[in-house]
């Protein structure tokens, strides 16, 4: 994403951007870094033969048979995968929490909840209001690692991730929408600024979708 020769951090705290002293990754801008048988009834007992038991699998039938499971194994995992995929694609309503942060959760996921002050792996992708995209961890190919709830991304992140003041706390593995007004990202201030130019201009409303990998 060739925007500009800045290159910076988010959703880093705003007390500790310093866009000049992030290294550039190719064109993209980086915005985030805050047997026997007896037979029934027969008292004499009978040596009966134990008969080996048939292998399924060396039948025309057997085979037949467990390809046919293999099939439904197969059918069953892709049937999954489209309504997670069904899921994640469908409109995803937003709820407006106290603070004015949104959040949607596209996947909820079923790991642990992050804690205070722990480090965690996050991706996400962010994007202005107008929905030009200015930072991805996915191009990159590497998630952000942070410690959360400490300051060290902007606030929205913070509340979104850990929760509170309305806001459920988020589960590992799952992926989720925030909308956040300017007093919870950028303020004033805005982001990546350079000769009067800005990448997230002053009092921009953004809308980040998070995935919460895991702890680090």
């Amino acid at each position: 994403m060739a925007m500009s020769s800045c290159s910076c951090s988010l959703p880093l705290s705003t007390g500790t951007f310093d866009p000049g002293n992030v290294p550039k990754t190719g064109t993209e801008l980086s915005f985030v870094a805050r047997n026997n048988a007896v037979e029934p009834g027969n008292t004499s007992k009978r040596s009966c033969p134990v008969r080996p038991r048939p292998n399924l699998l060396s039948t025309t039938t057997g085979r037949r048979g467990a390809i046919g499971m293999g099939l439904g194994l197969v059918e069953l995992v892709a049937w999954q995968s489209q309504i997670a995929g069904a899921a994640e694609t469908a409109p995803c309503e937003l709820t407006v929490a106290p603070s004015g942060l949104a959040y949607c959760d596209k996947v909820v996921g079923t790991g642990p909840e992050a804690v205070k002050g722990q480090l965690i792996k996050a991706h996400y992708v962010g994007k202005l209001e107008n929905g030009k995209v200015f930072d991805s961890s996915y191009n990159r190919g590497k998630p952000l690692t942070f410690k959360v709830g400490v300051n060290e991304v902007i606030k929205g992140w913070d509340e979104g991730i850990l929760g509170g003041d309305g806001v459920p706390p988020m589960l590992a593995g799952g992926k989720r929408i925030l909308k956040l007004p300017p007093e919870l990202g950028y303020g004033v201030r805005g982001a990546g600024c350079k000769g009067g130019s800005c990448i997230i201009p002053p009092e921009s409303v953004l809308l980040f979708d998070i995935e919460f990998i895991s702890k680090a």
